[in-house]
């Protein structure tokens, strides 16, 4: 199996078994890592309104860009894995939670539709409400600002665009994320952007 690049997005606003929000994405990024999952480059952490109803406290959101060799349904197994353990338990939709991931987008593969109405832990990708969300797009775009959606024909500065500036006013960035080093160069697979300083650098 080839190496596939990742684009992961992940979120918290309530304390879990791995602490603060910030903490919970801090550990989430480094059990990816020490599970074969190599960050390439992370986004800032961005201060976001949450979804759903009720009142909840605002989440902090942030897109790692990635690579690894696995499938995505052993990615996904991972992920549900690595949430567990943070402490999330099964709960209603866009309920507050210490941790999610949600994969973005898988070297572009297209799997599932988002037609269909989604089931609990079935994939989808592209992650079908990616290009309806500023907490999404804002962080992709800073570590990988070349993406274009697999499906819609747009660059994810147009679907940004298209949302508004109105979307926009709930992201703010609000923490640095120094990344961690992969551990092993992948030289046919780089991030589309010159790396800054902050940013993973694979290691051999």
């Amino acid at each position: 199996m080839g190496v596939h690049t990742l684009l992961l997005a992940l979120g918290a606003n309530q304390a879990g078994a791995w602490g603060p929000p910030g903490e919970a994405l801090q550990r989430a990024r480094a059990e990816l890592s020490h599970a074969g999952v190599c960050v390439l480059a992370s986004s800032p952490i961005y201060d976001t309104l949450p979804l759903g109803p009720g009142r909840q406290s605002p989440y902090l959101n942030a897109v790692l860009l990635a690579e690894a060799h696995m499938a995505p349904a052993a990615l996904l197994r991972l992920i549900k894995r690595l949430e567990r353990r943070a402490g999330r338990r099964p709960s209603r939709r866009w309920g507050p939670r210490p941790l999610d991931i949600d994969i973005l987008d898988f070297g572009g593969r297209r799997l599932g539709s988002p037609r269909r109405r989604l089931q609990p832990g079935r994939l989808v990708l592209p992650h079908p409400e990616l290009h309806r969300r500023a907490f999404v797009l804002v962080p992709l775009l800073e570590v990988d600002p070349h993406w274009h959606h697999p499906t819609l024909a747009a660059t994810g500065r147009a679907l940004l665009a298209r949302l508004g500036s109105a979307s926009r006013r709930g992201v703010r960035q609000s923490l640095d994320f120094a990344a961690a080093a992969c551990e092993k160069r992948r030289h046919e697979h780089v991030p589309r952007r010159q790396p800054s300083e902050g940013d993973a650098v694979c290691m051999d």
